[in-house]
């Protein structure tokens, strides 16, 4: 397990400059990898803007970006002056979401068997995600 994957466990928001993803990206995939694995639980409240902004030492806007997306979607809900909690239904949201990559993945299956990619290499690489998860039963 890596040092970001120990960090983030304990539900501590991480930004990496090296990125390609924009800052507000990245807040949105560790909320969302958060609720999947449970460390950000239904009801539970979120970081507030001002504390994730001073914690990150970044722009609040750019947090108030990411929470946006995220309540726009119902992955999130706000209590005005009490800040932003994680929707009953996030999970469930997400889980949906993620079952419609399946067709970019059969797609881009379908992309590397034409440039002639050899499948034991496919599965590897999916093998390889899965491990990353630090479950390698499923």
């Amino acid at each position: 397990m890596t040092e970001t994957m120990r960090k983030e466990r304990k539900g501590m928001f991480l930004i990496d400059n090296q990125s390609r993803l924009a800052v507000y990206e990245q807040i949105i995939a560790q909320a969302e990898r958060f609720i999947l694995t449970g460390i950000l639980k239904s009801d539970e409240m979120m970081p507030s803007v001002r504390s994730l902004s001073l914690t990150l030492a970044i722009n609040p806007n750019t947090i108030q970006k990411a929470y946006s997306d995220l309540e726009r979607r119902g992955i999130t809900y706000t209590v005005k002056g009490k800040g932003s909690f994680v929707s009953p239904s996030a999970a469930e949201i997400l889980s949906r979401e993620r079952l419609k990559e399946l067709d970019r993945v059969r797609s881009l299956s379908h992309e590397l068997a034409i440039a002639g990619i050899d499948k034991k290499l496919v599965y590897e690489a999916v093998d390889k995600g899965y491990s990353e998860k630090g479950d390698e039963q499923n």
